[in-house]
């Protein structure tokens, strides 16, 4: 298995691509027998990264624009009106709101900021509205990248964001296709696809991932990285599963540290030249947190992630400099 890793590193670096097949064998790898495989896969997905990323590390921040009451039925998210939380529940901030906390992250060293609001999508002209007002406001008093976060999305309300300033449109596919309707079953992988599409259309960039830890299969977790990769995203969030009380994965066992580490090693080789970014649950990781960012990660979620707490922008900085990235 050494021997595999080292040719199919050597593969990648030459701009050669893994097969399905390869990455499952890959994955499939046990963590507490194949220590010594895992590292060297490790280190051949930070010398993919090095090769196809550079040095760069980038830095969003989210903000929870509209909270709670939503008619989907996730059963990993505390904003589900199907479920009983502490979630906070408020309608859409002001613009005032709104700028304050994009003037704020910026002066901490942030590149870039997303709205996320709760509910199906935006199907609300009303909505789109006041939200476009909100991005136009920020991008003339900001220099931040904006992004957004908003369900799912209409060909004519992905224009509108694109016009309004918005750059990056986010919408995680969050498990395989295969394993999606055991996760909600209120909208289905497809809509979430063409959600995707339709941002793409606009002349959006689209940054979209998906939450490990759910009780998908590891060959689930290779699938979604294929089909990340057939819909040529720009950025991949990676988050793993915090339980969150009220919901109906409450009880779930977050996973083994190493099986986190090594799934982003393996994302790193099957998108070799695509932002892949630390996301919600990476404190789980603990110390190997910079571990992970030396197994294919270059870019990290920072700030407190919508109803669970994240991590520092001074402190995301520090690690990435230490870990030897330069901040954009």
């Amino acid at each position: 298995m050494k021997n595999f890793i080292l040719k199919l590193t050597d593969k990648l670096l030459n701009g050669g691509s893994i097969s399905k097949d390869e990455a499952l064998n890959l994955i499939n790898l046990d963590i507490e027998k194949n220590s010594q495989e895992i590292s060297i896969l490790c280190e051949g997905a930070n010398k993919i990264r090095k090769a196809f990323c550079g040095e760069n590390f980038d830095l969003c921040t989210i903000m929870n624009a509209k909270s709670g009451k939503c008619p989907e039925n996730c059963r990993y998210c505390a904003q589900s009106s199907h479920f009983k939380t502490a979630s906070p529940v408020y309608s859409l901030v002001s613009k005032e709101e709104a700028l304050n906390l994009a003037v704020a992250i910026e002066e901490e060293g942030a590149h870039k900021f997303s709205l996320v609001t709760s509910g199906r999508g935006l199907q609300d002209a009303g909505e789109v509205d006041k939200l476009t007002e909100i991005y136009e406001h920020l991008k003339k008093e900001t220099s931040l990248h904006l992004c957004a976060s908003h369900g799912l999305l209409t060909d004519g309300a992905a224009l509108k964001l694109k016009e309004a300033g918005v750059v990056t449109y986010h919408h995680n596919l969050e498990t395989s296709r295969d394993y999606y309707s055991e996760i909600c079953t209120t909208h289905t992988f497809q809509d979430r696809v063409d959600t995707i599409i339709s941002a793409k259309k606009a002349g959006l960039k689209i940054c979209s991932g998906g939450i490990f830890g759910l009780g998908e299969s590891r060959e689930d977790r290779v699938n979604m990285a294929f089909e990340l990769k057939n819909l040529n995203v720009d950025s991949v969030p990676l988050n793993f599963l915090t339980p969150i009380p009220g919901t109906p994965m409450e009880d779930f066992i977050p996973l083994e540290p190493m099986e986190i580490i090594k799934t982003i090693a393996i994302y790193r080789f099957i998108l070799p030249n695509i932002d892949i970014r630390f996301a919600g649950g990476r404190l789980q990781l603990g110390e190997l947190e910079v571990l992970g960012i030396n197994s294919g990660i270059n870019s990290a979620l920072t700030g407190n992630f919508l109803t669970t707490t994240g991590s520092t922008i001074a402190s995301d900085i520090k690690m990435a400099k230490e870990a030897g990235f330069e901040i954009k």
